[in-house]
């Protein structure tokens, strides 16, 4: 009894030195939140009069970039731009995605023999060629729909832990049937020549010829076997119909007929069912010549070249094109504003010169 007196004091202790722990703990995390808080708004403050003391140098720095990209674009060669709109009918997402790289990579490397040994066109116009871009058309509502379709087609356990952003990253842009394929070029004469040669050598991939020659003769087969049933039908039909007219005269001819086990009924049921039989398998041949249609061409050009190509002047950076002025524009206030946050950061040290 004595022994459990003495320890509940110590007890309290404990507690009390844990609570107040915590509670110190608890208000350094708040003063360090805080201190954070304060230090964001005090730069945010300095940015911003630091912005206004140099808003003159900023403002002449866009003038003078907007006026040099102005001359760029008067004094330069103009780019022209043209695209078309592609069908995959086979996986030939990555095979395309590869060649449309592998070609960017030549035209970088300013490579216009092998260039327009590839496009089948000359050096010179290969040389005008600027860049090749691949792209999906799909927008956020239609990539939802092939989601939508993709989670239906597995187990509902399986779909249920897969997220439409999971969906997202571990698909390809490039794997999805419709492409559009843009060229930028300065002279207008290739847009034809090496898009659809870009789609021409795709098809000439053996594996895909291979796989679209299997798949035409898989439909063929099926095709001539329908066809094969329908005639075998339609013989089964002429017979019946000849059964039903005898027993038809036969009744005519006497005055009773006596029909054992329902065996015109059954004659006319099965009649009924070859008629129907016929009508499914006369829409199986409409389906399988709809896709004979679809697979006659791997890749399937949607949207027609337009020969002569439009202008282009903007630049692409981090995946968006903004025109040429405004990029010059912006650059040149990015730079000058780098440059006076630097002689800003050397007055600061300036002051520190002395404890060194």
């Amino acid at each position: 009894m004595s022994e459990n007196i003495q320890h509940q004091p110590s007890e309290e202790v404990d507690l009390g030195q844990l609570f107040k722990l915590i509670g110190n703990t608890f208000n350094r995390l708040f003063k360090f939140i805080g201190s954070i808080l304060n230090s964001l708004f005090l730069a945010f403050v300095w940015l911003i009069f630091f912005i206004r003391r140099h808003i003159v140098k900023l403002g002449l720095a866009a003038v003078i970039g907007f006026g040099f990209g102005y001359l760029k674009e008067k004094t330069s060669d103009p780019v022209f731009k043209s695209s078309i709109v592609i069908k995959q009918n086979y996986e030939t997402g990555e095979v395309l995605n590869s060649l449309v790289e592998r070609y960017n990579d030549l035209i970088s490397e300013k490579d216009s023999i092998v260039l327009a040994e590839n496009l089948k066109i000359s050096p010179k116009q290969a040389n005008s060629l600027k860049e090749l871009k691949l792209e999906s058309i799909l927008d956020e509502n239609q990539k939802l729909k092939l989601f939508d379709v993709y989670t239906k087609e597995m187990d509902s356990v399986l779909a249920s832990s897969i997220s439409f952003e999971s969906y997202l990253e571990k698909g390809k842009e490039y794997d999805y049937r419709y492409q559009r394929i843009t060229l930028k070029a300065k002279s207008k004469d290739v847009f034809n020549k090496v898009l659809t040669q870009l789609v021409a050598n795709v098809e000439s991939n053996t594996f895909f010829k291979n796989e679209q020659k299997k798949d035409l003769v898989e439909l063929t087969n099926r095709e001539n076997i329908i066809k094969e049933s329908l005639k075998e039908s339609d013989s089964l039909q002429k017979v019946y119909q000849f059964v039903l007219e005898k027993s038809v005269e036969a009744s005519v001819g006497s005055q009773t007929s006596v029909t054992i086990d329902n065996t015109e009924d059954k004659s006319i049921t099965k009649e009924f069912e070859l008629y129907t039989k016929d009508l499914e398998l006369r829409r199986e041949l409409v389906q399988i010549e709809r896709e004979k249609e679809d697979l006659a061409d791997i890749i399937e050009i949607v949207s027609n070249v337009q020969s002569d190509g439009t202008f282009d002047f903007k630049t692409d950076i981090f995946g968006f094109s903004i025109g040429t002025k405004v990029f010059y524009s912006v650059s040149l206030i990015i730079l000058v504003f780098i440059v006076l946050i630097g002689l800003e950061f050397l007055k600061f040290l300036e002051k520190y010169k002395d404890k060194v």
